[in-house]
């Protein structure tokens, strides 16, 4: 017979998920304080988990904006017979394994699953002829959303995005050919991706109803 903490905890597991999936649908109908709510959630175990990950904070921390940027551009995809907190890991450990491919750095063991507000998650290595979770079906046209949110970026913070993630440049890289001081480059970069978390919040619904 399951104890009062085992019941407890199923019961905040379910409660969890379920607040979720009204979030999503919320956000999705174009409230922007259920994205808040969500990022809010979950931005610091996905910021955790990834630093594990890649042990650099300051990589950590640009995964995660990226981690949220992706799904929030994916929200119409999730499908709801997974819990959303799983599908929001997946989608940035995946994006985790995709920097650390092109960089080769060293990281922790993949086959370790990484613990969630809905029990354990087993990190995946995408095939990259699949459909990866994180992937929408209508992905030219996102992909064309995200470009345009790009482009309208204040021309301070496009550049920057564009070197770092366009030519994969280092950061260190972007300072010397920009010659900025490191530091405005690495808040530059912050700034430029609340700016697409933003943007891409408020173009979800109206992408949906064209």
């Amino acid at each position: 017979m399951p104890n009062r903490e085992t019941i407890s905890k199923e019961e905040r597991q379910l409660r969890s998920r379920q607040e979720d999936y009204d979030l999503v649908a919320r956000a999705l109908q174009g409230d922007q304080s259920a994205y808040a709510r969500l990022r809010n959630k979950y931005w610091r175990s996905i910021e955790a988990m990834l630093s594990r990950m890649i042990r650099d904070k300051n990589d950590a921390e640009d995964l995660t904006q990226e981690a949220f940027i992706k799904a929030f551009n994916s929200l119409q995809s999730f499908n709801t017979e997974y819990a959303f907190s799983t599908w929001l890991y997946k989608i940035a450990s995946n994006n985790c394994i995709d920097y650390l491919r092109k960089r080769r750095l060293k990281t922790v063991s993949i086959d370790a699953p990484v613990q969630t507000h809905d029990g354990e998650v087993h990190m995946e290595i995408a095939d990259p002829s699949a459909v990866r979770p994180d992937v929408p079906l209508t992905s030219a046209e996102r992909t064309a959303v995200l470009q345009d949110a790009i482009r309208n970026l204040p021309e301070k913070y496009r550049i920057v995005i564009e070197l770092r993630h366009t030519q994969e440049m280092e950061y260190a890289d972007i300072a010397r050919k920009l010659e900025l001081p490191l530091g405005t480059v690495k808040a530059h970069l912050f700034r430029a991706r609340a700016l697409l978390l933003k943007r891409l919040q408020g173009k979800l619904v109206h992408f949906e109803e064209d």
